[in-house]
């Protein structure tokens, strides 16, 4: 069985986001969304709130493409949790050649830790490319439309949040 884990903060999880993971369940039989607790980062929203959202859109993803899709909060190196999961595969979507910079230097120390797992890389859709967590919580806090970035379900909760700042 070929695992693959696709690791991330998800704050929000994104349409560009949803894309990687339907794209990436045609190159394994299990995908794991790695939702990782990165206290750095300061989320706004908490790790249940993020593994719900995941979740909700891992459902309507598994009855389309039928693979199954999990859900797995981490709070250790994106390697480390491949192999807690049992990934051979790290899937890693890039939207311009700014992301392709880290995640080279990110993909070259991931093989001297542990060489036996591969990542591979997905583009974004070009209408999915400008999308980021970071500036869709930027605009919806300044009242814009995000509804071109984000699901329904997603918008609301940005918008419920953000709201109670």
């Amino acid at each position: 069985m070929r695992i693959g884990l696709y690791p991330g903060t998800f704050d929000p999880i994104t349409l560009g986001h949803v894309d990687i993971i339907r794209r990436g369940c045609a190159l394994v039989d299990r995908l794991v969304i790695g939702v990782a607790i990165n206290r750095d980062k300061g989320p706004l929203f908490d790790l249940d709130e993020r593994v719900s959202m995941i979740e909700v859109e891992a459902a309507r993803l598994t009855e389309q493409t039928g693979t199954e899709i999990q859900v797995h909060p981490f709070e250790n190196l994106s390697i480390d949790c491949a192999r807690d999961v049992g990934a051979g595969i790290i899937l890693r979507g890039l939207r311009a050649v700014s992301d392709f910079e880290y995640e080279y230097q990110m993909v070259g120390m991931n093989r001297q830790l542990d060489a036996s797992i591969e990542t591979v890389f997905l583009m974004a859709e070009a209408h999915h490319q400008a999308i980021a967590s970071k500036l869709v919580k930027e605009i919806c806090r300044l009242n814009g439309d995000v509804s071109k970035f984000v699901t329904p379900a997603v918008e609301a909760a940005l918008k419920r949040r953000l709201r109670q700042s």
